[in-house]
């Protein structure tokens, strides 16, 4: 089997070597709990959703280098609170761990977004104390996973998923996107019981997909044909759910 990473070919591997970031949002109150923070947009992922609204970050290459987003965090020292790593899916660059490293350092508090894909690398940076919040994506139950996210790799999500759960000093959250020709009632009512089985006492943020004609997305899909029944899943489970 041809991994997304071999995908994407030595040249742009080397692109992501020297040029990780897609982008920086220079300022956002929505993006990281109680703080002021900008999100730099890590280019590449190991995912393939359709729904994704970012296809040039996913499958374009990186434009900007460490250095550039460094300078950028050096002049908003004192002015911004935190940092957003996202992407793309930023567990991905190799260089992630070291890059917080010199955030922290610099007085930031960092949030991280990711898919879960990468345990190993959020292991890692829970262990070096790199990361204040986790906005994790619980993408689809198990037997849904391949439909929503092109892999079959539910079972390392599922360890980030524990790796967070055990854990008590960093704050994390979970969300999920839903368009309903990939999830239903059903399945959200799935990753709620399983949210709960492993110990997770948050909220899971239940966001409906955008698929508008101006703007494209990753996949196919066509506008939503109906929204969640949000009473009857509401009922079914004692976990908090938020609808976005």
């Amino acid at each position: 089997m041809v991994t997304l990473a071999e995908r994407d070919g030595p040249e742009r591997k080397r692109s992501r070597m020297t040029h990780p970031f897609h982008a920086i949002t220079p300022f956002t109150l929505l993006d990281f709990p109680d703080r002021s923070a900008c999100i730099l947009w890590v280019a590449g992922c190991n995912m393939r959703c359709g729904y994704c609204h970012n296809p040039e970050i996913v499958l374009g290459k990186g434009e900007l280098s460490e250095g550039d987003a460094l300078a950028f965090l050096r002049r908003r020292q004192g002015l911004l609170e935190g940092v957003v790593l996202s992407g793309g899916e930023a567990t991905t660059w190799p260089g992630l761990g070291d890059f917080a490293a010199q955030v922290k350092a610099m007085g930031f508090a960092v949030k991280l977004d990711t898919n879960g894909l990468r345990p190993d690398v959020v292991a890692q940076m829970l262990d070096r104390m790199l990361i204040d919040h986790v906005a994790l994506d619980y993408k689809a139950p198990p037997e849904r996973f391949r439909a929503v996210t092109g892999t079959v790799a539910f079972p390392r999500f599922a360890r980030t998923l524990d790796l967070l759960c055990r854990q008590d000093r960093v704050t994390f959250e979970v969300r999920t996107t839903v368009h309903d020709a990939l999830l239903d009632e059903g399945d959200v009512l799935a990753i709620a019981t399983d949210l709960e089985r492993r110990g997770y006492r948050g909220r899971l943020a239940v966001q409906q997909a955008v698929v508008e004609p101006d703007r494209p997305l990753l996949g196919s899909l066509t506008p939503p044909g109906r929204k969640l029944d949000r009473q009857w899943l509401a009922a079914q489970t004692s976990l908090a759910l938020d609808f976005r």
